[in-house]
């Protein structure tokens, strides 16, 4: 049976912003400036490209995907869609977006929040360097 679920644990950090418009980012780095303000995780145990393949292939189909972001207790969902166009390559980072737009970093497309749209008191956790449970799950 294919996969419908995948759950990346990454971690908070003190530059965090969540202010980007049409973004959210997951990254493995274990750095972050203030000018990735779509950034809301690093040092994330998967990549897009760590994803299962069962996983993948459902995000290709275009079907829904639910996000569901938790860090000490505060949590926050976010709604988006796959898209045949998806490559699951890049083995750094992961990007939630607003927009149609797909390259090597994109995991889902027309997100209904980015960064900015993100429960500040989520946020705030975040910033402490709590460590965040992203669950991604198959609609």
């Amino acid at each position: 049976m294919e996969r419908e679920t995948s759950r990346i644990i990454a971690y908070g950090h003190p530059n965090i912003l969540a202010a980007h418009r049409t973004t959210i980012e997951l990254t493995r780095e274990d750095f972050l400036n203030k000018t990735g303000d779509c950034i809301i995780g690093v040092r994330a145990d998967k990549s897009l490209a760590d994803l299962d393949n069962g996983f993948k292939e459902f995000l290709k189909q275009g079907k829904r995907i639910r996000i569901s972001l938790e860090c000490n207790g505060v949590t926050d969902k976010i709604i988006a869609r796959g898209d045949p166009r998806l490559t699951f390559k890049d083995k750094t980072s992961m990007v939630i977006r607003k927009s149609d737009y797909v390259c090597g970093r994109t995991l889902c497309v027309r997100a209904d929040k980015a960064a900015k749209d993100l429960d500040r008191r989520l946020v705030e956790e975040l910033k402490k360097g709590g460590e965040l449970h992203v669950d991604l799950e198959i609609l």
